[in-house]
């Protein structure tokens, strides 16, 4: 790597929280004040709360790249690294100069949903805290999963305003590089690309390396991944879900089992044939995800096993709603996306998939083991913090409109101490079952700005 590279990742701070929107938007406009011949902001359309969806535009390169933070609400890493990437690129004109990219660069992409995760950006980094405040939309709410897509019998063009103004922005720009800035919350480093790439995919895993952080060796994050190398993955589309689902799903109305659109990924590769890069890392890990020696079960039994799990936790979750249920709005954000991380849509298929593929009939490494019993229960934690919200919130919008209806407070209050009882149990039993270890901020700032910084140079030759 080029010193002007290694000085740049040298220099990453020490970062201890996470930035909010408006600490953001105002470094953001100190910036451009700052260096007004070199960084330019722009509105790129509003937020679905009426909030301005700002970019900014730094250099003048004769590549383009377009890079965007939280893509999903609670995925503030890239955040950072475009924090300090848009410093630096404004200061130093030698590294303007050496990368020869215009950057565009959206640091919050969905605004609404990021303030919903705002309570846990200071920390404390604990399970605990982090699912407690936790928010993720449902999938047809989500910045990213709402591009437009006629596929089969897929037909989809409900596009969430966020995600037009990204659109509008990628047509305008027809970027050659997008850095979609997902990460994931628990387990290790892994990547999705748009093409293989084999002759960066050492550079990539010694960026984990030199950072002491595992790769994500257990089970994909979809069934339906194609990996390409140890922890290296075909990008996601809506394609891909689409046919796993026509082929073990069983259902007669493929329309009806998929309410979201595709990604930026699939878009920018349509209208441009833009390379689209993600980089996903953990808050936390815990040593085992990357132990690839055999476990004690195989992985068609211990796959059997989450699923049942999921089955009652997500009965649980569903029974714990209608306590409240009726009391409660239409558009409240927790209940829309419990409802749809509770549909078990895909729990047929998946239970057919493991049936037909030999691959689950072998003993499981002991990082797949690890997955499905405790990081899959880890995830489901996120759903218990978010039942609790579901009805706080409600609780905190009669207590601010002075509204007084003594059945619909004590029904709310009701299920609210039965989803305060269930996430304090399971987030202790996690808490004693996972050993796990949170990743420094600045760790995960330089991954990430390290592969970013190979794929901008492989992309350019």
């Amino acid at each position: 790597m080029k010193s002007i590279y290694e000085e740049l990742l040298r220099d990453i701070p020490d970062y201890k929280v996470f930035f909010t929107v408006d600490e953001m938007e105002e470094r953001s406009r100190e910036l451009a004040g700052k260096y007004p011949d070199v960084v330019s902001i722009f509105e790129i359309g509003k937020t679905r709360a009426g909030e301005a969806l700002n970019c900014l535009k730094i250099g003048n390169g004769s590549h383009k790249a377009l890079m965007f933070g939280c893509p999903h609400p609670n995925e503030p890493i890239g955040t950072m690294m475009l924090e300090y990437f848009s410093e630096k690129l404004a200061q130093n004109k030698e590294l303007r100069e050496e990368l020869d990219y215009t950057w565009y660069i959206v640091k919050v992409w969905d605004t609404d949903g990021y303030r919903l995760n705002e309570k846990w950006l200071k920390g404390p980094f604990t399970l605990y805290n982090y699912s407690r405040n936790f928010f993720r939309p449902a999938g047809y709410k989500q910045v990213d999963w709402t591009f437009p897509i006629d596929y089969k019998e897929l037909h989809f063009h409900d596009t969430l305003p966020e995600t037009k103004a990204m659109m509008r922005l990628i047509d305008e720009v027809r970027p050659e590089f997008i850095y979609s800035l997902h990460n994931a919350g628990f387990g290790g480093v892994y990547w999705y690309l748009t093409k293989e790439t084999p002759e960066l995919y050492d550079g990539m895993y010694d960026a984990a390396k030199k950072q002491e952080v595992p790769l994500n060796l257990g089970e994909p994050e979809a069934p339906f991944c194609v990996a390409w190398a140890p922890a290296i993955y075909q990008s996601l589309g809506i394609r891909q879900e689409y046919d796993y689902m026509e082929q073990y799903g069983g259902l007669s109305d493929m329309s009806k089992a998929i309410r979201w659109g595709t990604c930026s990924a699939d878009y920018g590769k349509e209208v441009c044939d833009a390379f689209t890069l993600l980089t996903e890392l953990p808050y936390f890990y815990d040593e085992r995800i990357n132990d690839l020696s055999d476990s004690d079960i195989t992985r068609k039994e211990v796959v059997l096993q989450k699923l049942l799990w999921d089955q009652e936790a997500n009965r649980f979750i569903q029974d714990t709603l209608a306590i409240s249920k009726k009391y409660m709005e239409d558009e409240n954000p927790f209940v829309l996306a419990l409802n749809a991380f509770t549909d078990e849509g895909e729990l047929e298929a998946t239970k057919k998939m493991i049936e037909e593929n030999t691959e689950y009939h072998k003993t499981a490494t002991v990082a797949e083991k690890m997955d499905n019993q405790l990081i899959s229960k880890f995830y489901k934690l996120l759903s218990y913090g978010m039942l609790i919200r579901a009805n706080e919130s409600e609780l905190e919008a009669m207590h601010e409109k002075g509204e007084e209806n003594l059945e619909k407070e004590q029904s709310l209050k009701k299920a609210f101490e039965i989803a305060v009882k269930a996430h304090q149990e399971l987030s202790e039993l996690l808490e004693e079952q996972i050993h796990y270890q949170v990743v420094p901020i600045r760790k995960l700032v330089s991954i990430q700005l390290e592969c970013g910084l190979l794929m901008a140079e492989y992309l350019k030759n």
